[in-house]
């Protein structure tokens, strides 16, 4: 298979099939990209629309050359074995970005203004001390993973007065960052960091790729706001971390283990704050998956290049 999505196919002729269900958003939108619904028996291409890789077929008719999933992080869809090197997979990696990316600076917001302290307070008294209150402006934001959510938050940080800086795997500059470090050079980056958002894919690689060390080098003064998956920050040296003070606080809408359970030492936390999974609600999900299926059929039958394609030699 060439680097593109492989040879075109009109798009009148692109037989797409829809499963496990029926999908009247998504088929709406395949046919007004001009190809049509068939059955699985008889399609080019599948778009996936289930969650769980236990549930995917365990074989796929010959004539699929393209696979496309609902979700952004497939590491266990890798680990299962389910996607092949045979045909083309497209995960939704990117078209969830903006959502998520705005949750991401929610939660930072609302740490560096100390706002978890003004919610649980009783009192006007009991309200947090002016001296925890800080502020982006000036601020240099580390975020960990320029891919779409990554760079879908410069803007956002940058319209609050924030400093970029980005760190992805080869350290190939990253638009609207100030600076792109590799990283293989992630222990440069803590001397001159004031927060971080971990937005990297889930990878054996980056697992707890925030652990003590990195915990230690942190500012007392940062926030760690993580969006990703929860087993890319070592939880156990969170709570050291944020038990001792040496971390101002951590906001995480993703927890290892995930659900956080009842009774956890996070929950008891008063630096933490933890949303259940919920940057990309699934008011908004259909949306976002809709459009990017359009896209992908689009590019499907001129040939051209899928958004998300799923690389297995980088296990996203």
């Amino acid at each position: 298979m060439n680097s593109k999505a492989g040879d075109a196919i009109a798009a009148d002729q692109l037989a797409v099939s829809i499963q496990p269900g029926e999908d009247t958003e998504l088929t709406t939108v395949v046919t007004g990209a001009g190809a049509r619904i068939a059955p699985l028996a008889e399609a080019d291409a599948l778009i996936w629309t289930g969650s769980n890789p236990a549930d995917f077929p365990a074989v796929l008719p010959e004539r699929i050359s393209w696979v496309q999933l609902p979700l952004a992080g497939i590491e266990n869809w890798i680990s299962r074995g389910v996607i092949d090197a045979r045909r083309v997979w497209t995960s939704a990696a990117g078209a969830y970005a903006d959502t998520v990316a705005e949750h991401a600076l929610m939660l930072l917001l609302a740490g560096v203004r100390a706002l978890p302290g003004c919610v649980r307070a009783q009192s006007w008294q009991s309200a947090a001390p002016l001296s925890k209150i800080g502020t982006l402006r000036g601020a240099t934001v580390t975020v960990l993973g320029a891919g779409g959510i990554g760079r879908a938050m410069i803007p956002m940080l940058d319209a609050v007065g924030a400093r970029v800086l980005a760190v992805n795997r080869r350290g190939l500059p990253v638009p609207g960052a100030t600076r792109t470090v590799p990283v293989e050079d992630l222990d440069q980056v803590w001397p001159v960091t004031d927060h971080v958002v971990v937005a990297a894919p889930a990878t054996p690689a980056t697992r707890h790729l925030i652990g003590a060390a990195e915990l230690t080098a942190l500012k007392p003064t940062s926030w760690l706001v993580n969006v990703a998956r929860g087993d890319l920050v070592d939880t156990d040296a969170l709570v050291v971390a944020l038990r001792a003070g040496t971390l101002a606080g951590a906001a995480l809408d993703v927890t290892a283990p995930e659900p956080l359970p009842d009774g956890h030492p996070l929950w008891q936390e008063p630096r933490a704050v933890i949303t259940p999974h919920i940057a990309n609600p699934t008011t908004m999900l259909r949306r976002a998956l809709a459009e990017r299926v359009a896209e992908n059929v689009s590019r499907r039958a001129a040939g051209r290049e899928l958004l998300g394609r799923v690389d297995l030699s980088s296990g996203y």
